[in-house]
């Protein structure tokens, strides 16, 4: 018995890494032919690159005796890449928040380097050379999923970043083109969640459960958000960006108006998925314990277990949500907007319509996932006794 359990694990395994990697195929396929494709220039790149260099030399400083910086930095670069790599560059170095850098030397920066009407190059600081510091992170959060999560974390690292390649070059260029935003991210969705849920628990009842459970999710909450926009008036022609929105529109057939609620989607998909396997794993490991529970008291096990996840999952999504606003936010406080200003002004309504229809999609995963998943247990774990009842009467 115990070697037919090891055999039906490692059959389950088997087949979800062939899902798995059917899936990822298919997204590589995707991949492929969405990205075969060149870009409308919205601003012009010509006789202009971004290249890496190092600050040699300080020809002019703009720090006072205040302790301020006022007006640029005169500096000298040695260029690390492009045709002017190992050549020393005066550059100009902005007193700016979003470009330029307070140079010291020896500082590693991102320099703007074009030509002037005679050929001579003109450098300008753009930022600081963060690409160290950027791959250190990520790599010190891959190594934390390994410490603590073994195999099952590696390979939660290896499915976080396929849904982040899914999104950049799938979800991104299906909307280049003007397909749905909605149905973009749905895809998304669908391909993140089947590849994930069948790589780390393999092919079985609690798999699919978690699937489905997860599927209704999102779509929960997406068509909530519709809905919430269309009663209040919202969508994608309403956030802060809007009128970069609507140059790009101009270029590209992008769906502006879609835009915001399929990231309602993508956004609300860790969440729920988080949610749809626990509870999926969970009842299958009471089952696994106790399997004389009939399907009522597997699903009220699912229930209160769900609502333990209900309220610390929904504190996740939505104080995401407020993290992410909390610059924007902050600006509405200062100000001491009026309540009818403040209730009815687009920024506060999209984060209401973001934060609650999420939590709406995780709060109905519960009964649904819980549902779901103990009907299947119970009626694979029936089948499969009267296939070895058959098999012994033989």
């Amino acid at each position: 018995m115990i070697k037919m359990n090891k055999l039906n694990l490692t059959k389950g395994k088997i087949i979800g890494y062939i899902i798995a990697l059917v899936g990822i195929a298919l997204s590589a396929v995707l991949i492929v032919l969405l990205n075969s494709f060149d870009k409308v220039e919205l601003v012009s790149t010509y006789n202009r690159t971004f290249e890496k260099a190092t600050v040699t030399k300080i020809t002019k400083d703009n720090l006072e005796e205040d302790g301020e910086r006022y007006g640029n930095q005169e500096v000298v670069l040695k260029i690390k890449t492009g045709s002017y790599a190992g050549k020393e560059l005066s550059a100009i170095s902005p007193n700016g928040n979003l470009f330029g850098a307070p140079c010291t030397v020896g500082l590693d920066v991102v320099a703007i380097v074009s030509a002037n009407d005679g050929g001579e190059p003109v450098v300008t600081v753009y930022s600081r050379d963060r690409e160290y510091v950027v791959y250190a992170f990520v790599a010190l959060f891959v190594i934390m999923l390994w410490l603590v999560g073994g195999k099952k974390g590696i390979k939660s690292a290896v499915c976080l970043a396929l849904t982040f390649v899914l999104t950049i070059f799938v979800y991104f260029p299906l909307v280049y083109r003007g397909f749905s935003p909605f149905w973009a991210a749905a895809i998304i969705c669908v391909l993140s969640t089947v590849i994930t849920i069948f790589f780390v628990a393999g092919a079985n009842v609690k798999s699919v459960s978690a699937i489905a459970g997860t599927a209704f999710g999102v779509l929960v909450a997406g068509v909530l958000a519709l809905i919430f926009g269309q009663l209040a008036g919202i969508s994608g022609y309403n956030v802060s960006e809007v009128e970069s929105l609507l140059f790009i529109g101009q270029n590209i057939p992008i769906n502006i108006g879609g835009l915001l609620f399929s990231g309602i989607l993508i956004s609300t998909l860790g969440a729920v998925m988080d949610v749809g396997m626990s509870l999926a794993s969970t009842i299958d490991e009471i089952h696994e314990k106790k399997p004389e529970l009939s399907v009522s008291e597997l699903f009220r096990s699912g229930i209160n277990v769900g609502r333990d996840m209900m309220g610390t999952m929904s504190n996740t999504l939505i104080l995401a949500f407020v993290g992410g606003s909390i610059v924007t936010l902050m600006i509405d406080y200062c100000y001491d907007l009026s309540y009818y200003q403040l209730i009815n002004s687009n920024n506060i309504c999209i984060e209401i319509m973001q934060g609650i229809s999420g939590t709406i999609g995780i709060v109905l995963t519960v009964p649904f996932t819980s549902l779901l998943t103990a009907v299947m247990i119970k009626k694979y774990h029936k089948k499969k006794e009267q296939t070895k009842d058959s098999g012994s009467g033989e």
